[in-house]
C-alpha cells in the first residue's frame, strides 16, 4: 500500500516582490484527510491554495502533491485536483449547462455527470440561464459542480460555503464534505466551522506557520491570536 502523504510541504516560501506571502511552511497531510488553513486576511491562505493548484510557483522549499513534485510535475496532478476559488472560474455569458459541459469535455467526462450534478444542487431549472443573470449563491453552486466534475482526489476549497444559505450548504455537502473520501484543504472565515471538520490545522500568521497540529491541540487563545 502506498503510504505517501497526499500533500507534503517542506519550507515552502513565496514572495511577491519585496513582500513575503509564505515563509517556511511545512506540513504533511495524509490521503483522505482534511487540512484547515486558518489566519486573517493576507495571512497567505489563498497563496498556499494557488501553489497547491499549480497556479503559482514556490520560490523556495519543496512541494509534493499526490506523490508528484511541484512545479516540475504539475501537469501530472492537475487532472486530479478540484479547485473552488474566490472566483467561480465560469464564463459569465455562457449558461451553467454550457460551462459544465465545456469543463466535462476537458476532463473526458460525459454529459450524464453534468446532469446528475445539476440535479444534486437543485440547478437544473436554471441551467440554461447565462451565469451573469444568476445570484451569487447559484453561481457558487455551479462552481462547486465544476470543481467536482471529474471526481478529484484532492479538493482545494477556498471559502467553499461563501454566499450559500443553509439549504444550499446542505445541498453541496455530499459533493465537497468529508464523505467524498477526497483529501481536502479548506480555508474559511469561520474558523470554528473549519476546525470542526479538520483532521489537521495549519495556522498562518503573516505568512509564517504559527500552529501546525490536530484541531484538539489548538486552544482558544491560539485561535484568537491567528486573527489578531
Amino acid at each position: 500500500m502506498d503510504q505517501r502523504p497526499a500533500i507534503e510541504l517542506r519550507g515552502l516560501t513565496r514572495h511577491f516582490g519585496e513582500r513575503t506571502a509564505l515563509r517556511g511552511v511545512s506540513v504533511r497531510v495524509a490521503a483522505g484527510a482534511t487540512l484547515a488553513v486558518l489566519g486573517h486576511n493576507g495571512a497567505g491562505k489563498s497563496t498556499l491554495l494557488r501553489i497547491l493548484a499549480t497556479l503559482l510557483r514556490p520560490h523556495a522549499g519543496e512541494v509534493s502533491i499526490l506523490g508528484e513534485p511541484l512545479p516540475r510535475r504539475g501537469f501530472a496532478v492537475r487532472a486530479k485536483l478540484g479547485l473552488l476559488a474566490h472566483e467561480p472560474l465560469l464564463y459569465r455569458d455562457l449558461s451553467g449547462w454550457e460551462n459544465l459541459v465545456y469543463h466535462a469535455r476537458l476532463h473526458g467526462v460525459g454529459e450524464r455527470r453534468v446532469e446528475e450534478l445539476l440535479e444534486s444542487v437543485d440547478m437544473r431549472r436554471r441551467a440554461e440561464d447565462p451565469v451573469r443573470l444568476l445570484s451569487r449563491g447559484m453561481v457558487q453552486r455551479l462552481a462547486v459542480c465544476r470543481a467536482v466534475l471529474h471526481k478529484p482526489a484532492l479538493l482545494l476549497l477556498d471559502e467553499p460555503r461563501a454566499s450559500l444559505d443553509p439549504a444550499a450548504s446542505e445541498l453541496v455537502e455530499p459533493l465537497i464534505g468529508r464523505g467524498t473520501g477526497a483529501t481536502r484543504v479548506i480555508t474559511s472565515h469561520d474558523p470554528s466551522a473549519a476546525v470542526a471538520e479538520a483532521d489537521l490545522v495549519l495556522g498562518l500568521k503573516d505568512g509564517r506557520p504559527a500552529f501546525v497540529g490536530p484541531p484538539e491541540k489548538l486552544d482558544a487563545r491560539e485561535l484568537r491570536e491567528l486573527y489578531a
